[in-house]
């Protein structure tokens, strides 16, 4: 019969995989938009420019045009005198992160081109941001 010997040093517990809160929050955002304005719903879209990958992978999608910073959601509406929303998208406090140099130059790039970007932090941030900028008249291009 085979004896078991108690391991010496401490067993280690599995880590639980970490919670993609502005993944989830994000989301519900989505649902969110698609119930209150359904014609925003069909133009926005998320710019999956984020997340670890492979080097491989990394560098094929940067041959293909992918850059640093580029905001997580795009509404391609004119409204207010701008061309369109840009949002960067933060999980809410406690649990946001902070907005990188490469986020922070590339949403000044695109005020400077006559867009609206904004920084939201959870998806009420988001949906007030959103609410708002339809409210304005719908820009029209000049003749």
């Amino acid at each position: 019969m085979k004896t078991v010997k108690p391991a010496l040093f401490g067993t280690k517990k599995p880590r639980a995989k970490p919670v993609d809160r502005e993944g989830l929050e994000q989301a519900s955002l989505m649902r969110e938009v698609a119930l209150r304005y359904p014609a925003a719903a069909k133009l926005i879209y998320h710019v999956p420019n984020g997340g670890h990958r492979v080097k491989a992978v990394a560098a094929k999608l940067k041959a293909q045009g992918v850059k640093a910073g580029v905001p997580d959601l795009v509404l391609p509406m004119a409204r207010g005198g701008h061309f369109g929303l840009y949002i960067e998208f933060k999980a809410k406090p406690p649990f946001d992160a902070a907005v990188s140099p490469s986020q922070d130059a590339y949403i000044q790039a695109l005020l400077d081109q006559g867009y609206l970007a904004i920084v939201c932090r959870g998806s009420i941030d988001a949906m007030e941001a959103i609410r708002a900028y339809l409210l304005q008249p719908q820009t029209r291009a000049a003749a």
